[in-house]
């Protein structure tokens, strides 16, 4: 069988984002679990009938499980890789409330660093679907 051309990349990009991924939701879960509810907008509190601290620490859960899934679960990486695809596309308002309203959470303390998150969510989704496809 003749080797895939980009599998050594595509197994490595898969074994960085369950660090990744539990990496944040981890911080979400704990240290930065208070600058995090900035970046929740007061629309989301109202659709889902809740508040904010309780969005930081359901996205740090499924963070973490989506993690330790793609890890524990390679047999269902496809079904996997689809769930952190669109986690990642469901939390990117939260990304744009946070540079339109200027507020810092952790490690984003600067319009400009707020203005790069914005565009790099788009690799992120592509780089969450690329890498469990195979």
């Amino acid at each position: 069988m003749p080797r895939r051309r980009g599998r050594p990349i595509r197994s490595l990009a898969r074994g960085v984002l369950p660090l990744l991924l539990v990496a944040a939701g981890v911080s979400h879960l704990t240290w930065g679990r208070r600058g995090y509810r900035i970046v929740v907008p007061d629309w989301a509190t109202r659709v889902l009938r809740t508040d904010k601290d309780a969005i930081v620490v359901a996205s740090g859960a499924v963070e973490v499980v989506l993690g330790v899934g793609l890890v524990a679960f390679p047999r269902e990486r496809r079904r996997i890789g689809a769930a952190i695809t669109a986690f990642f596309i469901a939390v990117f308002p939260g990304n744009v409330h946070q540079w339109r309203t200027g507020r810092s959470a952790p490690g984003l303390s600067t319009d400009r660093a707020r203005l790069v998150r914005l565009f790099l969510q788009a690799p992120l989704v592509a780089w969450a679907w690329w890498s469990t496809r195979e």
